[in-house]
Parts: structure tokens; C-alpha cells; sequence
């Protein structure tokens, strides 16, 4: 079982940028659709073109979060299939017999959003990037917790994903759909949403419920509605949400 508050968060996806109307998607929720990129006025134009939609979207999340005067804080970056268009740039190139691109290459591992968006801040603390299957979100936040309990006061939680291209259609288990969001999240504190999640083996087989939202995507809403609970099945475990305050 782990516990944290969230003490400052941030989001983003097509038709949603604004705090208010994020609210308002979490009391009647859509799936976001639609080719928008955030603005990401925060980075020169320069670098800003070396960075591709999911990126854009995981680094502008981040930029709203974390405070201009935060320095040092551990960033945790969690996507479950990353910049996987850029997998299939590499791999189309190869079936090509074109030589890939190596900048393509080096923009597509899992961390490099990471890295960029540490970079750009020229943050030289700890930062890391994950992908846990269906469970990528609860994933993550036990990474953050377990850097907290390491003494970090703070912990920068970036969660995005991006639709897969039509040739991984057939493997689809959940809704698509291009977001991020952002959790600046400490120990609990009786002034932020505080929210505990415990898991357990799933010896029953169970499956995820269906929904209208992608997991990641879902989480967030638990949190903006102000929901009390949220349970999660997936790839053998159950994932128990629960909001403290």
C-alpha cells in the first residue's frame, strides 16, 4: 500500500487545456479525439521542432506543473507504448531497405522525452521512464512513492500516450486516445487530495471493465471528479484506488 497528496497538477489533450474545462470533462467524460499539439511556448522554436506530437504534449503538462523556482525534483515519466510512431518510422524504413533515421532512432527510446523535457530545464537530478502494460499509471506512482520514502519532499509524475497507427489496431485492448497529465505529488497533507492505492494478486482471473477512456486517462478523472474509489483489474492483480481527502 502506498499514500501521497497531489499537491498541483496540469493536463492536456485535444479540446481540453484549460483547468475549468477538465473539470467539466470529469463530471461528464469524453474521449478525447483529434490531431491538436499543445503550444509548448516554453521551449525556443529551435528545439521546440526536434519534438514530435507525444512529446509536445508529456513536456507541456510538465512545464505547467512543475514551478519555474522547483529545481532538483525526481521526474517519473510513464507512457505504455511511447513514441511508438516513431517505431514505425524505423521499421518502415527498414522494410524499405532506407537507412533509418539515427536522430529517429535516438528520439524514439523510451526515456527520450524524458531526457528532452530534463534538458530543456537543465534539471541534473534523478528522472526516470516506465511502461507497466495495462497497469502503467499504478506502476509509476509506486516508483514515486518509493522515491519519496527515499527523501524526496517532492516527485514530478508525467503520464501520456498517444493512439497506436492502424497496423496495431487488431492488438487494441482499451480506448485510444492522445493525453498527458501531470501530478507534482508528496507525503499526505491535510491541504491537498490525498489518495491511497493498495493492489493484490488476482486469483480469479479477472478483467479490466470496460470503459470509454483509456486507463491512464481514467486515473485523472478519479481524481477530478473527487471520486471515492476506483478499482482497476488488469494482467493478474487488482489495483485499488481510494481518495483520503
Amino acid at each position: 500500500m502506498i499514500g501521497f497528496s497531489v499537491r498541483e497538477w496540469s493536463a492536456w489533450a485535444p479540446g481540453l487545456v484549460d483547468r475549468d474545462a477538465w473539470r467539466a470533462w470529469a463530471a461528464a467524460p469524453w474521449l478525447p479525439t483529434g490531431d491538436a499539439t499543445p503550444a509548448l511556448a516554453e521551449v525556443p522554436a529551435m528545439q521546440r521542432r526536434r519534438i514530435e506530437r507525444l512529446g509536445r504534449m508529456a513536456i507541456q503538462t510538465a512545464f505547467w506543473c512543475q514551478q519555474a523556482e522547483d529545481s532538483g525534483l525526481p521526474l517519473v515519466f510513464a507512457s505504455r507504448h511511447g513514441d511508438v510512431a516513431r517505431s514505425m518510422e524505423l521499421l518502415e524504413a527498414l522494410a524499405t531497405a532506407q537507412p533509418p533515421s539515427p536522430t529517429t532512432f535516438g528520439l524514439s527510446v523510451h526515456n527520450a522525452i524524458a531526457a528532452l523535457y530534463s534538458i530543456l530545464r537543465r534539471e541534473r537530478g534523478n528522472y526516470l521512464a516506465l511502461a507497466g502494460g495495462m497497469a502503467t499509471v499504478e506502476a509509476a506512482c509506486v516508483e514515486a512513492a518509493a522515491l519519496l520514502a527515499d527523501g524526496a519532499p517532492e516527485v514530478m509524475l508525467v503520464v501520456y500516450d498517444a493512439p497506436l497507427p492502424p497496423v496495431y489496431a487488431g492488438f487494441a485492448d482499451e480506448p485510444d486516445a492522445g493525453f498527458a497529465w501531470c501530478w507534482r505529488i508528496g507525503g499526505r497533507d491535510v491541504s491537498a487530495p490525498t489518495l491511497t492505492l493498495e493492489w493484490e494478486g488476482d486469483d480469479g482471473g479477472g478483467s479490466p471493465l470496460a470503459s470509454t477512456l483509456p486507463h491512464g486517462l481514467d486515473v485523472l478523472r478519479f481524481l477530478l471528479a473527487g471520486d471515492a474509489s476506483l478499482r482497476w483489474h488488469c494482467d493478474g492483480s487488482v489495483w485499488q484506488w481510494r481518495r483520503d481527502a
